[in-house]
């Protein structure tokens, strides 16, 4: 952690009025700020992360999230007269064009399109309010408990509201839908129907950095400029958030550069473990088990932490079918849980029972 706080603070002293603290915690020039990774969820910085703030157009990740999983990205959109003229970036939608649901999203991401914004919450849910009452059961089911939607576009509302945390595990979440990853990822888009557009996007990290994957953009008088940004290298994916931040590229990046230096993906437990688990009542004595995923886990590069991987099994009694749970391996860095993988069997065990028995009797008989 120090030296992930050392590179950050070399970093930003090439920035205008940047002064970073010593200690755990660091005074980016963001007012909230966090950064994952996003594979395991341990968080690499952490700054005024529970603090509720507007967060402007970066509001729009959810609601591309949302259409992504409508499963209507093919359908034909017809612009209502609402969308048009919304103010603040635009991509400039006139009403009655037809346009496919996919493209108003590519709009939304690249451009920033708050009119996009308010096309795909007319067509998905018939308003804006119908559509922010889903984005905030959609929030709620990620455990975004410190979220509240009124808008699909992110213009301000006293009641529009997030915090860095909840931000970046919002775009971690949106990631792992592989239409919102392409989309957030794309540099220029084309779009079809019948006043076709040309988009650029808009996050210059997908030029600037390697490894940038996305994410969201954003700005407003009342919010300043926030940032979700993402970037991948090898085994490890770094997501991030920026609340009123000033300097949201280069902050951007040097939280990206600190991240990749100072820790490490290790694998603590391969998919290729096995473990031999004593079954009760069962025509075998012993079936073989396996997590059903390996263990990885970011490390401190330099970093004095201590790991140890601890393995339980259920009693297992037969009948057990292959892909059941047989127990639990569970991560611990200096004591602390911090991932846990079930164990699965990898075969059938049968019960013993009359079949068995038969078969027993029937093979002795036979010599």
């Amino acid at each position: 952690m120090k030296r992930f706080l050392a590179v950050l603070l070399c970093a930003a002293l090439l920035l205008p009025n940047t002064a970073l603290a010593e200690g755990k915690t660091e005074k980016v020039p963001a007012q909230a700020a966090y950064l994952i990774e996003a594979n395991s969820g341990r968080v690499l910085y952490a700054k005024n992360e529970n603090m509720r703030l507007p967060m402007a157009s970066t509001t729009k990740i959810m609601t591309a999230l949302l259409a992504a999983e409508s499963g209507r990205l093919t359908e034909t959109v017809t612009v209502p007269d609402d969308a048009v003229g919304t103010e603040g970036s635009s991509m400039y939608l006139k009403a009655g064009e037809t346009i496919p649901l996919i493209d108003l999203v590519y709009g939304l991401m690249l451009t920033s399109g708050n009119d996009a914004a308010v096309a795909i919450a007319c067509f998905l849910d018939g308003s804006t309010e119908a559509f922010a009452a889903r984005m905030n059961a959609r929030a709620a089911k990620l455990g975004l408990s410190d979220t509240h939607f009124v808008t699909p576009n992110g213009l301000h509302d006293p009641d529009h509201y997030t915090t860095a945390k909840d931000l970046a595990r919002l775009g971690a979440a949106a990631l792992e839908n592989p239409f919102f990853a392409e989309i957030v990822s794309t540099q220029y888009r084309k779009t079809e129907g019948s006043n076709p557009h040309t988009l650029k996007n808009k996050n210059r990290l997908l030029w600037e950095y390697e490894g940038g994957i996305g994410v969201k953009t954003g700005y407003t008088k009342a919010a300043g400029k926030c940032l979700v940004f993402a970037a991948e290298r090898g085994e490890m994916k770094l997501v991030g958030a920026l609340l009123n931040c000033p300097t949201m590229w280069n902050t951007a990046k040097s939280m990206l550069d600190a991240g990749f230096r100072d820790y490490r993906v290790k694998m603590f437990l391969s998919r290729e473990t096995f473990f031999s688990v004593p079954v009760e009542n069962g025509v075998k004595k012993t079936l073989s088990a396996a997590p059903i995923l390996a263990i990885l886990y970011p490390t401190e590069a330099d970093g004095e932490e201590v790991y140890t991987v601890e393995t339980s099994f259920d009693a297992c009694a037969a009948p057990i079918r292959a892909g059941q749970q047989v127990g639990m391996a569970k991560l611990l860095r200096n004591g602390t849980a911090v991932k846990t993988v079930p164990i699965v069997a990898r075969e059938t065990a049968d019960a013993v029972g009359f079949p068995y028995y038969l078969k027993k009797a029937v093979l002795s008989f036979l010599g």
